[in-house]
């Protein structure tokens, strides 16, 4: 897997409905999981809730999204985050370090529920980042 570079919206309550309209619109395969299924939260409220999902079209743009869990702040406007992802560990990290310094972690780059290490981080630009390195790293 090489590294991709993908846009990453964030919703309230209606990921799942984006996300089906920007299927019919691109095509493609999506996947999506809840929060009960990530095990990701204990709030009632939120078991239904879009933890992840993915568009993936057949020309290759790939799209991906989530509804805001209830104890985060959702603003419309700056919702979307830049995702990065792929298995080269060391390439990956050295973005993290680079794109963290200076700036603020959100979530450290650690282990996550579905096995991945994944981290959140706002550059000193006030851009949101998401780094996910797959595989069994560490």
């Amino acid at each position: 897997m090489t590294t991709r570079l993908n846009p990453y919206i964030s919703f309230r309550d209606n990921a799942r409905q984006a996300m089906e309209f920007y299927r019919a619109v691109f095509g493609g395969e999506l996947n999506v999981s809840t929060f009960a299924e990530m095990h990701a939260s204990d709030d009632p409220s939120e078991q239904d809730k879009i933890m992840h999902s993915m568009l993936a079209s057949p020309n290759g743009l790939v799209l991906m999204a989530a509804d805001t869990p209830n104890q985060m702040s959702y603003n419309p406007g700056d919702n979307i985050s830049i995702s990065l992802s792929g298995d080269d560990e060391a390439e990956l990290r050295g973005y993290w370090d680079q794109l963290s310094d200076g700036g603020t972690i959100a979530m450290p780059l650690e282990r996550a529920p579905w096995g991945d290490h994944f981290g959140m981080c706002t550059d000193k630009f006030g851009i949101q980042w998401m780094v996910n390195i797959a595989g069994d790293s560490q």
